[in-house]
């Protein structure tokens, strides 16, 4: 009888503190690209003066890319009766090898009441990323974010700033009202670097506020500060007129996202779904304009192939690229998705990216006497970016 016993309580225990089991997913998103980049200085020089910023740049070439790729584990578990233990460990691949590593993604880990919402504390992406319905291109052209060089020996297309990821923070996630179609989110980041000194601290905050209506459009509204916006730049140092210096700053600010989506199936039997977003962001170095982003977007159901299957239209228009005034960008891009099974897409895109880059560039020369001389200056560019591609979109 208490051998029984014994056996009883022993698989009461075992059962009782089993863990769930977490979920083990990922993406591999792979495609082949064709890519022209032109560029050319716009900026006149003066007689024996040089410069490396790019002019008279025109080159061909053809990538394997691999786009957001990722493999992950993610779970909850039950502490009492309303509030569960979430977590994720989320990390970037290449699946093409041009960075063997792996980078953290969202990685977190939280804390889910029935009443009070979630909680996720650990390395988050922000908030102004829940914003984001009416952007669909993919692949190459999913690029917002790219907003300068990361080199002057090779262009890209550029494109208005984007959400990132936050290191450090907290997120909450309100619990659901009854049936209310809201979803509203609060983040705060903090700036662990200048914890020594409180006065230099920039710690970020942000929320986001979203809502999606049966009726078939959602509106989204989201604002972050010194967090998307949270960085360093060269800038023109003006302090000696007659001696401008490059200066490389730290700088912080504020950006505001709203969007409008409408399915317009649910109004007219017109299988387009429409998507209008505007962002504007504050940078806070000197001299710097506020960003302006604008994106139009449009995809179409396509109802005579027999699996889903979509086209897409995209427009985006950015004036004052990272704060640069006159540093502005306009994009236009066609795609397509074939779904050959719920977590199998095809992809196929072609777009254009036109860009007018601002950025300070040293200029090299040598005066009358002969005498080398170095100055520094705001060097204009063209930029144009012109790729075809597609490829394939595996889940798991």
């Amino acid at each position: 009888m208490k051998k029984l016993l014994l056996v009883t309580a022993i698989a009461a225990f075992s059962l009782s503190s089993a863990q769930a089991a977490p979920k083990f997913y990922g993406k591999v998103f792979l495609t082949a690209d064709y890519i022209n980049a032109k560029a050319d200085m716009n900026t006149r020089l003066g007689v024996n003066e040089t410069t490396k910023v790019l002019s008279a740049y025109d080159e061909d070439v053809v990538e394997l890319n691999s786009h957001s790729s990722r493999m992950g584990v993610k779970g909850s578990e039950a502490m009492t009766d309303n509030m569960d233990v979430v977590y994720q460990l989320e990390y970037r691949i290449s699946v093409d090898g041009d960075d063997k590593s792996f980078k953290s993604r969202d990685t977190y880990l939280g804390l889910a009441n029935k009443h009070f919402g979630e909680f996720r504390f650990g390395r988050n992406s922000s908030v102004l990323g829940e914003v984001d319905k009416a952007i669909v291109t993919e692949g190459y052209w999913d690029n917002l974010g790219d907003s300068k060089l990361k080199s002057n020996n090779k262009p890209r297309a550029l494109n208005m700033l984007d959400d990132s990821r936050q290191d450090n923070s907290m997120v909450w996630i309100a619990p659901k009202y009854k049936d209310l179609p809201v979803e509203l989110r609060v983040q705060y980041a903090l700036d662990e670097s200048s914890a020594a000194d409180s006065n230099d601290s920039q710690d970020g905050f942000g929320a986001s506020l979203m809502y999606k209506a049966k009726a078939g459009y959602t509106l989204g509204l989201a604002y972050s500060k010194d967090m998307d916006i949270s960085d360093d730049i060269n800038i023109l140092d003006l302090t000696d007129p007659d001696e401008p210096r490059r200066s490389k700053v730290d700088y912080g600010g504020d950006v505001i996202r709203a969007e409008v989506t409408a399915d317009l199936d649910k109004y007219m039997a017109v299988p387009v779904t429409l998507g209008l977003l505007y962002q504007q962001a504050d940078y806070d170095f000197t001299g710097s304009k506020k960003e302006k982003g604008l994106v139009v977007s449009g995809e179409m159901d396509l109802k005579n192939f027999t699996k889903p299957a979509s086209v897409y239209l995209q427009y985006n228009k950015t004036d004052n690229l990272n704060g640069y005034n006159n540093s502005n960008s306009e994009q236009m891009v066609l795609g397509g998705k074939y779904k050959f099974k719920k977590n199998i897409t095809a992809h196929a895109y072609i777009g254009k990216n036109s860009a007018d880059y601002v950025a300070v560039g040293k200029i090299k020369g040598v005066d009358v006497n002969d005498k080398k001389y170095e100055r520094y200056d705001n060097i204009e560019s063209d930029i144009e970016v012109f790729a075809f591609g597609g490829g394939l979109e595996y889940k798991f």
